[in-house]
């Protein structure tokens, strides 16, 4: 079989990983014939594979509900300052209207002459 440049050691695993796949089912059915036993193996590789692929779509649709969720925590963090940041703008404002008013007057000052 051929493959890419640096792919080798992986075609030989994968190889190796269809042979023990191919072993496995020779113990647990006996000898049925090398075509049973691969299309066998075929078809518990393909199993899992489209288990993980389920499983990578449960997890992906995971990651989009928490990026969701965390879109709307900051921008609920974000409303909250906004709202901390106009509070506290107020109540300075407040202050310095009760600093003038309670404030004595300031001298005026005596013209001589």
């Amino acid at each position: 079989m051929a493959c890419d440049e640096g792919q080798e050691e992986h075609l030989v695993r994968l190889a190796r990983d269809v042979d023990a796949r191919i072993a496995q089912l020779r113990t647990a059915f006996g000898e049925i014939g090398d075509q049973r036993l691969t299309v066998m193996a075929a078809v518990t590789i393909a199993d899992e594979l489209s288990e993980a692929r389920a499983r990578i779509r449960a997890l992906e649709s995971d990651l989009d509900g928490q990026r969701d969720a965390r879109a709307s925590a900051l921008a609920r963090i974000e409303a909250s300052e906004e709202v901390v940041a106009r509070t506290i703008d107020e109540a300075a404002e407040r202050l310095e209207k009760l600093a003038r008013e309670i404030a004595p007057p300031a001298p005026r000052a005596i013209g001589m002459g």
